[in-house]
């Protein structure tokens, strides 16, 4: 159940009745899926999967991506392996779906988290670009398309995304340019400095002595700031995407207000527990969520997608490899939510 509130200008707010966001539309109007609630996180897995299969099995006979991928793909010969993989998949989607995030949420994070697999293909195991972009698109797509069909965007990104914006909060800070650019550019540099770290510190011990069979290791010497730069200036804007934009477009709530009137003397102890353990305001708790789902997603995805697809590598190199993107998101995520909670 929904229901449209004007607000003048050609603005109205999208209330959804299954726990949805709230959406804005401007010019052209999104409305929500008229599927039953109880249908739609189940059809957005089988749309996923389905899509993602379809389209690997398309793309395969065209650009010999098959042939590349089956040179280093590891053998998965239980069903614990493909359940694993499956699982996580549903888990991912689950976490987007139950999260209230949108299509573009999901696309973003499934590009900071799958990118960090592929990247690790295309520059030690001499997996050819077109694949890795391939593989990368497919992954995105296949998040994309269902959430966009079973879910109306965000405010923010529904607003940003068209010429009227008057009924979003901070929309400065949400659709002008300069500090789109800005904030793509921080967070690109913060990807840029840490892999180039890790490059120089660490990393390349872990990958001669866990990752069994690894071509080459030259990529990691020859690395420097201003070639990786190209390549995280993608994550760079997936990161300001999911995390900079959702934050800095939260107005003022209720509960902010309550903060303000907080009065530690006359408030019990349960209150002041959670005042001092959850006591930020809207925006911060948008960027922690936020941070802490990328965090999770990317750490996570990098260590199944190393670990149980990859022929050689073992469990402490893929912990080691996605360590150092958790670390990347981390950081990522909180200058970003700081920036954007100003």
């Amino acid at each position: 159940m929904s229901s449209r509130v004007p607000l003048g200008d050609g603005v109205a707010i999208v209330r959804t009745g299954d726990g949805g966001e709230e959406t804005t539309a401007g010019e052209a109007p999104l409305r929500p899926s008229t599927l039953p609630p109880f249908l739609r996180f189940p059809l957005v897995v089988v749309l996923s999967l389905s899509l993602s299969s379809l389209l690997y099995s398309l793309i395969a006979g065209f650009n010999g991506s098959e042939q590349d991928l089956a040179r280093v793909r590891r053998r998965l010969d239980s069903w614990w392996d493909v359940g694993a993989l499956v699982g996580w998949r549903m888990f991912e989607l689950g976490l987007g779906w139950f999260g209230n995030y949108d299509s573009y949420d999901l696309a973003a994070l499934s590009l900071l988290s799958h990118s960090p697999p592929l990247y690790l293909l295309g520059t030690f195991y001499s997996i050819r670009s077109s694949t890795v972009v391939t593989s990368l698109v497919i992954d995105s797509l296949a998040t994309y398309i269902p959430f966009r069909l079973l879910r109306p965007l965000s405010r923010a990104h529904a607003v940003t995304g068209s010429s009227n914006s008057a009924a979003l909060p901070n929309k400065v800070l949400v659709t002008d340019p300069s500090i789109q650019i800005l904030t793509t550019i921080l967070a690109a540099s913060i990807y840029d400095t840490t892999l180039f770290g890790a490059h120089k510190t660490y990393l390349t011990t872990y990958l001669v002595t866990y990752f069994t069979g690894i071509p080459s290791i030259t990529a990691a010497y020859s690395a420097t700031p201003f070639t990786l730069f190209p390549t995280t200036l993608l994550l760079g804007l997936a990161a300001k995407s999911f995390i900079y934009t959702p934050t800095a477009a939260v107005g003022p709530t209720p509960e902010d207000s309550k903060l303000a009137t907080f009065d530690p003397a006359s408030a019990t102890l349960v209150e002041t527990f959670w005042y001092n353990a959850w006591g930020y305001s809207s925006r911060a708790k948008v960027a922690i969520q936020r941070t802490a789902t990328l965090v999770l997603v990317s750490g996570a995805n990098t260590f199944v997608q190393t670990y149980v697809t990859v022929q050689g590598v073992e469990a402490l190199g893929a912990l080691a490899y996605s360590g150092v993107w958790v670390v990347a998101a981390a950081v990522t995520g909180i200058s970003l939510g700081v920036v954007g909670a100003v």
